[in-house]
Parts: structure tokens; sequence; C-alpha cells
């Protein structure tokens, strides 16, 4: 197999730091191997697989004469709508982990074990989904395709490092009794249901990111979508309630069989010995834990589940260097 050239943009922070682990692990063909960051961050030396690099200051022409094949970027929204268009006209696929081109339709967003197919559409920018909607589709996905999806009402309890080292701060102080810097009440001991800014239509943007990526990733415009957001005092995995509508209807034992050979997906529901995912099992792990499944009577065809997976890592990390796989498994197939 040919070696590509790989560049980690935003390689110093938390879903940065992540992908190195993540692409260490799975072992992808690189031949050269390069870290970006902001000037802040510029001359810092990270070792990867046992070698020092030093983090480059990302500029408008510090992709030059390199000859990138791919590049993670995790540098934010405003970073990457100024430079992702500059890294994909020298030839680049930019796989991207922040909101600015998730619903961009030149754009496709990939969870790998549900639309991969997506990835050929790319026009040099591929979109990394939103944490939470990710581990939500993976175990949707095959419900979709076997039962049809009517309607989905989330609910989430979100760990704080899914706000950033901002936010893990604020729980480690907070239990020290310290005010928070980056929530605008404490949350060590709380529940803050006030994910991202507050739009118009009473939803908040993190609430309308997992509407609107749902129904972009499932190719199902169509589907009706409720969701409210919640940060929780938990530092590592996000935790889901999804309740589902299916147009047909289902046998439970039957239901679950698919969900167990659903890729990416572990079944841990066994009440009696009160086993079901727990953000605390769930940390560093790829897959999704899905548990609590069981009939919801007061609709036809409803289902409940809860749904738990590490955030940083198979909600950011993981999902954007499996992007990257499928994109190295498709051009050697050419």
């Amino acid at each position: 197999m040919k070696k590509y050239n790989i560049a980690v943009v935003g390689a110093t922070g938390m879903v940065g730091r992540k992908m190195l682990q993540v692409l260490e692990e799975r072992k992808l063909p690189i031949a050269n191997f390069y870290v970006f960051a902001s000037k802040r961050s510029a001359g810092k030396v990270i070792t990867f697989e046992g070698k020092p690099y030093t983090v480059e200051e990302l500029t408008e022409t510090c992709f030059d004469g390199k000859n990138i094949d791919i590049a993670l970027f995790s540098a934010g929204g405003n970073t990457s709508l100024k430079f992702s268009p500059i890294a994909a006209s020298k030839g680049i696929v930019v796989i991207d982990n922040s909101s600015a081109w998730r619903m961009d339709k030149e754009v496709p967003l990939v969870v790998p074990e549900v639309n991969a197919e997506d990835i050929a559409l790319n026009k040099g920018i591929i979109a990394n989904p939103n944490c939470s909607t990710i581990q939500a589709v993976v175990p949707l996905k095959p419900l979709d395709e076997a039962y049809k999806i009517k309607r989905i009402v989330y609910s989430t309890y979100q760990a704080v490092s899914g706000a950033g080292m901002g936010g893990y701060s604020d729980l480690e102080e907070g239990i020290k009794g310290n005010a928070p810097k980056k929530f605008p009440h404490p949350i060590f001991g709380n529940v803050l249901p006030h994910i991202d800014v507050f739009l118009e239509n009473g939803n908040t943007k993190e609430e309308q990111k997992m509407i609107e990526e749902t129904r972009k990733i499932l190719h199902r415009d169509d589907l009706r979508i409720s969701a409210t957001t919640a940060r929780v005092p938990v530092f590592h995995s996000h935790s889901e309630s999804i309740n589902i509508e299916f147009e047909k209807p289902f046998v439970l034992s039957e239901l679950m069989e698919i969900l167990k050979k659903a890729p990416g997906v572990i079944v841990q529901d066994d009440t009696a010995n009160n086993i079901y995912p727990m953000p605390i099992n769930s940390e560093d792990k790829d897959e999704v834990f899905v548990g609590r499944v069981r009939r919801d009577d007061s609709v036809e065809n409803g289902l409940n589940m809860w749904v738990v997976a590490d955030n940083i890592r198979k909600g950011a990390a993981t999902n954007a260097v499996q992007i990257a796989e499928d994109l190295i498994k498709m051009w050697e197939s050419k």
C-alpha cells in the first residue's frame, strides 16, 4: 500500500491530541507527518510514533511544498473557514472537526459506519459531525433501514469535555468551590440545559445541530426531530436518551439483533444485573454503547434507548481518522 502525507491542524488542543493518539493506534500508512497550530503553540515539540515533531504555525503558506494528502482539522470554526479552502486548493483533502462546513450542501457530512459512501462526493473538504450527533446516528441508521424512523426525540447529558479545556477546568475548579469561567453557572453539582447559544426558535445551537445533522447524515430531510441538550458534571463521554417512533411495527428481539450486528455498536442491556451503558465505562473507547432498549407504549411503534460514547474520541478524533482510513481505501481501490 502506498504511504500518504498526513497533517493535523490544531494538534495541541484536546481533540488534536486525541487525534494523534488514535492515528498512532490505528497505524495509518503515513509517509510524512506534519503538525500545525496557532502562533501561540508554534514551536512546541510533540511526540508521534516515537519521533519528535515541531509544531508549525498555521499560515496561508504553511502547506506549500509539502504534498500533503490529508489534513485533519480541529482548530475551530473561524480558523477552518479561512484555512480549509486554502488547503483544499493545494490538493489536500481536509477532514474538518468544526461546525464550519457541516451544513454546506457541497460538503459531505460523514459517519463512516453510517454513510461512508458520501466520502466520494467530497470536493476537498469533508465535515466531521457534532459529537452528540455521531453517537446517535450509529445505532439509528440500521434501525431506520429496518423500520423507517418517523420521529426522534433526543435528550442529552453531555460531558464538560465537550466544551474544551475551559469546560473541563470549570468542573475541576468547581469541585474545589471556585467560580466558573467557561459556563454561565457552576457545573459541579448542577445540570445546565444550555449548550452553545440560544437561537430565535428557542433551541440552542447544539440542539439545532443535532436536528439538522441527523437529517443530512441519514438522507432524511423529512425526519421529524426534537432535541434538548444538557451539560452535566461528568468529565468524559456523552449520554443520550433517544425516543424513536417507527413507521413499521417491530419485534423487540429482532430489533435487538439488528443493534448487536450494527457496525460500531456494543449492546450492554442486562438490567437484571444492572448492566447498561455508562460514561465511566466508555472513556477512550471507539464504540457506541447502547442499552435500556425497550418499547415506548405511549405511541405506536415506539422505542426508547440509552446511548453512550466518548465524545472526544468517537465523537471527534476517531470518526475523523476513520474517514481518513476510508478515503485512503477509496484511493487504493481506483
